[in-house]
């Protein structure tokens, strides 16, 4: 097995307020490849744009009525953010000590923060070419800076960083809405937003990165080019028009997160059925079905914030056993 990955893994967030029993959960569930879960449900600062805004180096963001702004100077909602990160990395340290292999890490990607992130104007950073590069400039720093944090706590685990890019397709596609909401912000050139992703992927010196997004249309081609190692996506959001990239991506040697396990409370099928489409796309590709268990890690198919705290247990257990029938039986 490839021991960058390992075959199952959850998105990140989580129901609740429990830090301890949230690490507990990430961890004691997903002993070769634990993650540290957000708890979105504490507030402002432990949402995913609070969190990471919280990691940005000298930029700073407040919470307003229309969502968060950039302002000059670290408020309380900074502050939060990073109390929050700390003691969520605090309960990840107990629960992992002595843990050797991959270990991931989230945070909002640099496209989804400008579309979400306000300039002191109230319009999206996104508006703003220069304000996106600074911007970037920032989350790479934070970044680099939060990962050697998580390898002084964890020293035998090999950090995977998965940045979350929801809005990265209405990035491209120029859909993401202005202030007013009465017009879009001009689709940004695809070549400037593979540069950003490289740079932001750079900071991990040559550790793995993994890009997820649960919308539809991901840009498998333009993150492969970017050098990301894995993509994280919503299977069931696939079409069989995104059969030649995803063919591409895995003969490349990238990794698939197939989001397979509901994220909100559903009936869960059996372990097989629920990579039955798996097994049928790879089928369809014409791909070694021995390749699949180095291919294909299972996950939800995005965070589980809004799933009851009982059925996100199941989900995550779920995912482990729907990983183990893809490699016990991958034909």
């Amino acid at each position: 097995m490839n021991d960058t990955f390992a075959p199952a893994t959850g998105i990140g967030s989580l129901p609740g307020h429990d830090v301890r029993e949230a690490a507990k959960t990430a961890t004691g569930t997903f002993e070769d490849f634990p993650f540290l879960p957000e708890l979105p449900a504490r507030g402002p600062g432990a949402d995913m744009i609070g969190r990471t805004a919280g990691m940005l180096v000298e930029l700073y963001a407040r919470v307003e009525p229309s969502g968060w702004r950039l302002g000059d100077h670290p408020g309380r909602d900074t502050k939060r953010a990073r109390a929050w990160l700390g003691e969520d990395l605090d309960a990840l340290e107990e629960f992992t000590q002595g843990h050797e292999g991959p270990l991931k890490v989230q945070a909002v990607g640099p496209w989804t923060l400008a579309a979400a992130l306000e300039l002191r104007n109230g319009e999206a950073v996104l508006s703003d070419p220069g304000a996106c590069r600074d911007l970037a400039a920032s989350l790479a720093e934070g970044l680099r800076l939060h990962l050697a944090e998580v390898r002084r706590r964890v020293p035998g685990a090999r950090p995977v960083l998965q940045l979350d890019e929801p809005s990265l397709t209405a990035v491209l596609g120029g859909r993401v809405r202005s202030a007013s909401g009465y017009r879009t912000h001009r689709a940004v050139d695809r070549q400037v937003v593979e540069a950003a992703l490289r740079d932001i992927a750079g900071v991990h010196d040559g550790g793995p990165v993994v890009v997820h997004s649960c919308a539809p249309d991901v840009p498998f081609a333009l993150l492969r080019r970017a050098g990301v190692a894995g993509v994280s996506f919503d299977f069931a959001l696939l079409t069989e028009r995104d059969d030649d990239v995803i063919g591409e991506a895995v003969e490349g040697g990238t990794r698939l997160f197939a989001g397979v396990v509901p994220g909100t409370d559903a009936a869960l099928s059996d372990p097989a059925g629920s990579v039955m489409g798996v097994r049928t796309l790879w089928r369809r590709l014409g791909l070694r079905p021995e390749l699949l268990a180095e291919a294909v890690t299972v996950t939800p198919a995005c965070g589980l914030a809004g799933a009851s705290p009982e059925y996100a247990r199941r989900a995550l257990a779920h995912c482990v056993r729907a990983a183990r029938s893809l490699a016990d039986n991958p034909e």
